[in-house]
Order: C-alpha cells, then structure tokens, then sequence
C-alpha cells in the first residue's frame, strides 16, 4: 500500500533509512545516534519534505521525501528490494514535477544504476568535501518527456 506518511510515521522512516543506509554504505562511518535520525526525520524532514511511504503488512517498507526539483530521501528496507516499491515511490515524485535532482555516493552502484534505468543523467561527481560523511558523490538529474 502506498499513501502519504504522517508525522507518527518518522521513527519507521528513521529505522527504513539507518537499515537501508547500513546494508548499502557499510563503510560509512555512522554519525548520528538512531534517536538524532528520529529527531531529524520528525523535526525536518517531515517539515521540508513530501513524504509517501509504502507499507507491506502495516510496515514501512520503503519511503521517499521529495520537495520541488529534488528527491532528498529514497529508501527501501533491504529484504523488500527488487520488488518494484523504489520505482512505485520514484513515480509518485515524477508525477509530481517536470524535474528532479539528487545527489548519491558514487559508490553506491546499486542506486546508480536504479537511477540510471529510471531516466536520470549523471549531471556531475564531486570529490564529497561537500556533504556530511566527505563521501564522494554524484548529482544526477531527470527531467519529464511530457
């Protein structure tokens, strides 16, 4: 089932994001405590972003939060991926606006290559000196055919 989540929804989205993060990026050092990403997910991501979340048997399987021109969050549980729910949360963003940006780690390859099926151009790779984790990362964009 896929809707729109509501702030009560911010500690499973917190958990969908650390599992994810973890079992994609497990060389990134962690650098926030589980109750700092709760914090951060009911105090700004809830407030900045367009959250739609899907749920497989009443539990957060995946979740994307998006604001116009960019998607700052898209997470799916590792057990529930390859199922189709990235790209069902992808369309809700895409049927929202004509274009769309993202950053992700030029290491995560599995994400690179989501995004590249997906439409996405690879707009420009930055050394990381740029975000939190001085991971280097990759900016990619998509823009609607229609």
């Amino acid at each position: 089932m896929l809707r729109l989540l509501e702030l009560n929804d911010m500690d499973q989205a917190a958990i969908v994001q650390r599992r994810s993060r973890d079992r994609a990026l497990p060389w990134i050092k962690v650098l926030h405590t589980p109750e700092e990403d709760r914090w951060f997910f009911k105090e700004h991501v809830f407030k900045t972003c367009q959250l739609w979340g899907y749920f497989e048997d009443r539990e957060l399987a995946g979740f994307i939060g998006f604001r116009e021109g960019s998607i700052d969050h898209l997470y799916v549980l590792p057990t529930s991926q390859h199922r189709g729910i990235g790209s069902a949360l992808l369309q809700v963003a895409q049927r929202t606006t004509s274009n769309l940006n993202l950053w992700t780690f030029q290491r995560n390859t599995m994400a690179r290559r989501f995004y590249d099926k997906h439409g996405f151009a690879l707009i420009k790779e930055t050394d990381g000196s740029g975000n939190e984790e001085k991971e280097p990362d990759a900016l990619y964009t998509w823009r609607s055919t229609t």
